[in-house]
């Protein structure tokens, strides 16, 4: 009986099949090119997710003042409350875990990462009472009754159940803030074009709710979270009461204080029927010089920020690449010089 044979193994790498891990990185690289190439193809318009939005918002204010102008009812809220919602905060007063001030913090946080809905808040409540309970016991059971890490001492295993339970308590807050870090950015570098093409505007006549709906328009594509903001603005401004109150609500959902700059403008406007164009056009030349310093304290800044890179990696790699050869021809030299006295 002839012996079977064995076919030879790929060539490995510190006992790593080299062929195989080849494989999945080439599938890797073809399934990012198709990604690459169905983002590119792919464009959507930025605004198109948001204006389901906007709809919504202007069906609440049409709602409201429709029932509050019907005789023999009573206002609508314009807060969209579910039974969810309504079961959970019940549930949270029958707790006494519910504090106004706290809602009202939350329900700015909210408003600062994009999320319209107020009622929302309560819902972050109860993740922040049910998710530390939730991860500390996952970690007490993975590090205490599982033993994962049988390595770990007392203190590290205290450690991780800890940051468990932080995590838990901290997550949602962190989540907020960052998106709404995020949101802030993207409208402070859109507002000093956004208030050029307002002055444009007022100065072509335009209404205020008008010029604010024609710059969301212009300004969507480009800058889709301060085109959302306008929009909704120019909504609010059509189906309120009180004009002032769409300004404040503007300053409410954006944490930024050249919002509010423009805010106190125009609502000095709207009261004292100061021009607007001149007090746009001076705002827009002011945020304009505050973008250009922010940017040129950046670039002075690099130079330190650059120092500790430059130390750690590129000194030592044009040390290895200048030096080298030297070093090789001199220790070269050194040995030939043994050999031929030995």
């Amino acid at each position: 009986m002839e012996p079977i044979l064995h076919q030879p193994a790929g060539p490995t790498l510190l006992g790593v099949d080299v062929i195989a891990v080849g494989t999945v990185l080439a599938g890797i690289a073809a399934i990012a090119i198709m990604v690459a190439f169905y983002a590119a193809l792919g464009v959507r318009d930025p605004m198109s997710r948001r204006a389901k939005a906007l709809v919504a918002r202007r069906d609440e204010l049409k709602a409201g003042i429709l029932t509050r102008n019907a005789p023999g009812r009573r206002r609508q809220s314009l807060a969209r409350r579910t039974a969810t919602t309504d079961r959970i905060r019940e549930w949270l007063n029958r707790m006494k875990v519910l504090q106004d001030s706290q809602i009202t913090a939350i329900q700015q946080k909210l408003a600062h990462a994009g999320y319209r809905n107020r009622e929302l808040a309560v819902t972050v409540i109860l993740a922040r009472l049910i998710l530390p309970v939730v991860l500390g016991l996952l970690a007490a059971v993975i590090v205490y009754w599982v033993e994962l890490y049988p390595d770990w001492g007392p203190m590290k295993r205290f450690a991780a159940f800890a940051a468990a339970i932080v995590a838990g308590y901290k997550g949602p807050e962190i989540y907020l803030s960052n998106k709404a870090s995020k949101r802030t950015l993207a409208i402070r570098k859109g507002l000093p074009d956004a208030l050029d093409l307002l002055v444009i505007c007022a100065e072509a006549g335009l209404t205020v709710d008008a010029a604010f709906t024609r710059v969301s328009r212009e300004l969507g594509r480009a800058y889709p979270e301060l085109g959302e903001e306008f929009a909704l603005a120019a909504i609010e401004l059509s189906f309120l009461t009180e004009r002032r109150h769409a300004f404040e609500n503007l300053a409410f959902r954006v944490n930024l204080e050249q919002v509010r700059g423009v805010v106190t403008t125009l609502i000095q406007t709207e009261r004292y029927g100061t021009p607007l164009a001149s007090s746009l056009r001076v705002l827009s030349a002011e945020f304009r010089n505050e973008r250009m310093m922010r940017a040129e304290e950046k670039a002075a800044r690099l130079p330190a920020i650059m120092t500790v890179p430059l130390i750690l990696f590129i000194l030592p790699v044009l040390f290895v690449v200048i030096l080298g050869p030297a070093a090789c021809s001199i220790g070269d030299a050194f040995s030939g010089d043994g050999l031929g006295g030995g």
